[in-house]
């Protein structure tokens, strides 16, 4: 008897769970798994932060603290660096909440006791400080939770989100301003779920996108509010969001046929008329030329308002050419122009909350208030044109090269491991036909290396790792999602299990590196007389 022939395989061979290195990876799910990045978070601040000496990183505690304390005692503000306006803001109120619920004594100035009282004034910044530290964690970890609301609704796969959330809760940013009151998380995040925000929008199209464009540009604002370095991103943001539409995302029937689009745009221009109405004393006062002279401004290329007016020209053009990609009607492009335009001003308005001119031109002229710190040839290249500029731009790019390389430059910056799999996943995608995805992650890249290229000629300091780790993470997110099937791959969870356990092991060196410091805070005494003229302090020269 003749047996019967095997049928040919008409199926892949069936996938095994233990073979998905995503699974394996996200074991704990979702709700653990963000339960767990928290209690982590919280785990190495009270370990490497909260207990650590009030005076062991005073550059900006001190600094943050000391306008908080100024400002209960109803003093003006004495800080106008970069601006720190709304960190300040944020702890003064909560200094006012703890006493409130009498958990804090030392809230204003009035009630640091003398120098001369070295135990007692001891006793009352170690509560100030402290007090200010532990908002910086729930600062840090609302950035985290609401980063993780936003990328979960960005990428479908939600294991994908966790791996993406993971890096930036445990980034070398996220790991200093969790700790240290710093004025640059609460400047960039803002403009991150800004750009998140747009992409998510850019996807759904509703009758109310344009609101949502107002919330972008409000969002922007604000953090330019607290960082002046924060126009970097913001100037990138248009550029960033052009390959993030969708054919789901262009307009609904209401914005190109109901008459009623008509009223809806009127009303987004009156809107717009009278947030900017309201915001104009702000942005006149912004380029008042006495006031800038007396901050020594110098302007950039030789006239103030010139790169705010090219930034707003920017932002229209790449409005418009993202309406013509992914065909957005005419009437909603107007009426989110206009709402954007009221959004920014509404959120201009957060400075008449303690209102002083100093704070305004640092606003409004970001970039002369950048210069005005940097050193004499990073102003020159700024200002000056011809093959000086064009040699520090190089310059600069080989330097951040060099560091998104690590091995030429370590830094404690773990997601610059994330660039070794991301240029090739590039690649990878492009050959796959995932043009677009391809195209997404690599103007992110561009959008990071751009930004520590101009930031490098301060050091591009770990402080400022804030600004482009999350946008080298969403790169990384964006392109994985379409090569999912990676994951099955049998180095692929060798290699994400080693970028986790490297992720946290270098994030967290920084850390590690402030609270084992054993210098005193005599340094302190080189600029006390300046950021802090009302505090004396027990360690430095009593002042003449």
């Amino acid at each position: 008897m003749n047996e019967l022939p095997t049928p040919a395989r008409t199926t892949a061979p069936p996938i095994v769970a233990a073979d998905d290195a995503f699974g394996r990876l996200s074991f704990l799910g979702w709700r653990w798994g963000l339960t767990a990045i928290v209690a982590g978070m919280a785990a190495s601040f009270f370990l490497f932060g909260y207990a650590l000496v009030y005076w062991r990183n005073a550059d900006m505690d001190f600094m943050v603290v000391y306008n908080a304390l100024v400002l209960n005692d109803g003093k003006p503000q004495r800080f106008f660096d970069h601006t720190a306006y709304i960190s300040i803001l944020s702890v003064q109120y909560w200094f006012r909440l703890l006493h409130g619920l009498g958990l804090l004594d030392a809230w204003t100035l009035s009630a640091i006791p003398p120098a001369s009282d070295t135990a007692g004034f001891d006793a009352a910044m170690t509560s100030a400080v402290r007090a200010g530290r532990v908002l910086v964690l729930l600062t840090a970890t609302g950035c985290v939770l609401v980063f993780a609301g936003l990328i979960r609704r960005v990428v479908r796969d939600w294991r994908i989100a966790m791996m993406a959330i993971f890096a930036f809760a445990f980034s070398g940013g996220v790991a200093v301003h969790s700790r240290i009151l710093r004025s640059e998380m609460l400047a960039a995040c803002p403009v991150i779920f800004a750009l998140l925000i747009l992409i998510l929008v850019g996807r759904r199209a509703s009758p109310a996108r344009p609101l949502a464009m107002a919330l972008a540009a409000a969002l922007c604002v604000l953090g330019l509010e607290n960082k002046v370095q924060a126009i970097l991103l913001i100037g990138a943001l248009p550029v960033m969001i052009l390959p993030f539409g969708s054919a789901t995302g262009t307009s609904v029937a209401f914005w190109r046929h109901s008459p009623w689009r008509w009223l809806a745009l009127v009303a987004a221009a009156g809107a717009a008329i009278a947030a900017v109405a309201a915001a104009w004393p702000i942005i006149a006062t912004g380029f008042d030329r006495a006031l800038l002279d007396a901050a020594q401004f110098r302007p950039l290329l030789g006239r103030f308002g010139i790169y705010q007016a090219a930034l707003l020209v920017l932002i229209g053009g790449c409005m418009v050419a993202y309406a013509r990609i992914w065909r957005v009607s005419a009437a909603e492009t107007l009426a989110s122009m206009f709402t954007m335009a009221a959004g920014a001003s509404i959120a201009l308005l957060a400075l008449n909350l303690e209102y002083n001119t100093s704070n305004v031109i640092a606003v409004v002229n970001p970039l002369e208030k950048m210069l005005s710190f940097a050193d004499a040839s990073t102003t020159n290249a700024a200002i000056a044109s011809g093959p000086w500029g064009i040699l520090s731009l190089l310059d600069g790019i080989g330097s951040v090269l060099a560091r998104y390389a690590f091995v030429l430059h370590p830094s404690p910056r773990p997601a610059m491991f994330l660039p070794w799999l991301i240029v090739p996943f590039i690649i990878h995608a492009w050959r796959r036909d995932e043009k677009l995805a391809a195209v997404q992650a690599l103007v992110l890249l561009l959008a990071a290396i751009g930004i520590d290229t101009l930031t490098v000629r301060r050091g591009l300091k770990s402080e400022y790792f804030i600004f482009t780790d999350p946008l080298i993470i969403l790169a990384f997110a964006v392109l994985l999602e379409p090569l999912c099937d990676l994951r099955f791959h049998k180095w692929a969870y060798p290699v994400g299990a080693t970028l986790f356990v490297l992720h946290i092991a270098v994030g967290q060196a920084e850390a590690v590196k402030y609270a084992t410091k054993r210098s005193g805070p005599q340094s302190i005494c080189e600029w006390n007389r300046h950021y802090l003229p009302l505090l004396p302090l027990p360690w430095c020269p009593a002042r003449a």
